[in-house]
């Protein structure tokens, strides 16, 4: 990048929440999403927020509904594909429905925001994200936090802790090396010109920034905003957050190079 990212306005934000049989976790998560809407930076923009009920035999459909987000069920089984379908509508219902004072046209000045149903979000981060992209930045990339669980032992945390802040730097930024699609926010712009989340039962977020990255968007890694995710063993994901916290606890390492999500 050759010199600072140009200025954008955003006038649209979506919020996309892929969901496998969570109605007991979700409806935390969109209370603290809908919290992170009423921040007072976010006067004037829209917030949509859409869940995909991915082949839930429980009622994540219904628990969606009930918190006020849109819901898309779809019956993959992938978390890829659920995240491209919230976001396939959010953007579709963003711009057919937008208003004569929106400010934008298509998909110009939506912002995507993406993060998962066993997550809490901070009040400030749907704030620190449009800050970021009102700055230029195409996506923003962000960090995670480990919530306390019953079943998670303060060894297992230790463990990975020491990957996952390894390289920190002391009273700096930190450009980390990790990318999360619980904690991940993109231009709608970019995300189209880079082909979306592929339909990948893993790593789809990862996928995504890659091609972000050969598409030539502008991407910024922060630490700026963790969010806070379930150290929980009964995982949905094969080879997501909770499978990671699995293997460290039972002291078999299982990534290769490779962030899980």
């Amino acid at each position: 990048m050759s010199g600072p990212p140009a200025l954008r306005s955003v006038t649209a934000c979506a919020v996309v929440v892929p969901a496998h049989n969570e109605a007991a976790s979700l409806p935390a998560t969109l209370r603290a999403v809908r919290g992170a809407a009423r921040h007072p930076a976010l006067a004037g923009v829209r917030v949509l927020i859409v869940v995909a009920a991915d082949d839930c035999r429980d009622d994540t459909a219904g628990a969606a509904h009930r918190a006020g987000a849109r819901v898309v069920e779809v019956a993959r089984r992938n978390v890829g594909a659920a995240r491209a379908a919230a976001a396939e509508a959010a953007l579709g219902w963003l711009s057919t429905e937008a208003g004569p004072g929106d400010g934008h046209t298509g998909t110009a000045g939506i912002w995507l925001a993406t993060t998962d149903a066993d997550t809490l979000v901070p009040r400030n981060w749907l704030a620190h994200q449009l800050r970021q992209a009102r700055g230029g930045w195409d996506c923003v990339v962000g960090t995670v936090r480990v919530a306390p669980h019953p079943t998670l032992g303060a060894t297992t945390v230790a463990r990975h802790d020491a990957h996952y802040f390894a390289g920190r730097p002391v009273g700096a930024a930190w450009a980390h090396p990790h990318v999360h699609g619980a904690n991940l926010g993109v231009a709608a712009a970019a995300y189209l010109r880079a082909g979306g989340f592929p339909a990948l039962p893993h790593s789809e977020d990862h996928a995504l920034v890659a091609a972000l990255e050969r598409t030539g968007s502008t991407i910024l890694r922060t630490d700026g905003c963790p969010v806070l995710t379930s150290g929980r063993a009964d995982f949905r994901a094969p080879y997501g957050f909770g499978a990671l916290l699995g293997s460290l606890a039972a002291q078999e390492p299982t990534w290769a190079g490779q962030e899980p999500t």
